[in-house]
């Protein structure tokens, strides 16, 4: 479990495709301070196992489902990532429960520069905009966000400095493949109202 707030901006040290998935390491000083093997770390929003740790790096293996579902299976050496340790129960709350199990991928579609933030537009998958609402909580690649505006196949997303100075989202262009998670909620609260008795089927 996460809360969306990124620690550190990491980089991908080394891609090895090994079969049918992929032993990524990436170079994070902070988040591997405390690593241990069978640690989770949230790279770009992705619950991954740690598998190594050798000094200020980490090893973890993506299998393909995660590949085929997520922007990792783009990652090369050099390439900048949001990283995040697993949230200790004692922690504070900044950003909202996040899983680490991505939704769906979208794209950034245009940024608009403002005086000290700027506004960006994501393409949003057409089965997740039924989980997506204005002032809601929303996980792109790993960051808790909260949605300025939504329609039936995008939203938008205020980024403040920090944000813009700390995570990858402030260095990616329009075209770029961005990771989606949705409030896990709204989609409890979902299944919920489905299956209650009497509920429209």
């Amino acid at each position: 479990m996460f809360t969306g707030i990124v620690e550190e901006l990491g980089e991908v040290s080394a891609v090895a495709p090994a079969g049918d998935t992929v032993e990524l390491t990436v170079h994070g000083p902070t988040v591997t301070s405390d690593a241990a093997h069978g640690d989770s770390i949230a790279v770009n929003g992705v619950c991954l196992t740690v598998t190594e740790v050798a000094g200020p790096r980490f090893r973890t293996d993506v299998m393909r489902e995660t590949l085929d579902r997520s922007s990792l299976g783009a990652l090369a050496p050099g390439a900048p990532v949001n990283l995040e340790r697993a949230a200790k129960v004692s922690d504070r709350l900044g950003g909202h429960i996040v899983q680490g199990h991505v939704d769906g991928t979208g794209e950034i579609l245009r940024r608009v520069p403002g005086e000290r933030w700027e506004t960006v537009t994501f393409s949003l998958p057409g089965d997740l905009a039924r989980y997506v609402v204005e002032k809601g909580s929303i996980t792109v690649d790993g960051v808790s966000l909260t949605v300025a505006a939504v329609d039936a196949d995008s939203f938008g997303i205020a980024l403040i400095p920090t944000t813009l100075d700390l995570t990858t989202l402030g260095r990616k262009k329009a075209g770029d493949p961005v990771n989606i998670e949705v409030d896990v909620i709204a989609k409890y609260v979902e299944k919920l109202a489905v299956s209650a008795p009497g509920a429209a089927r």
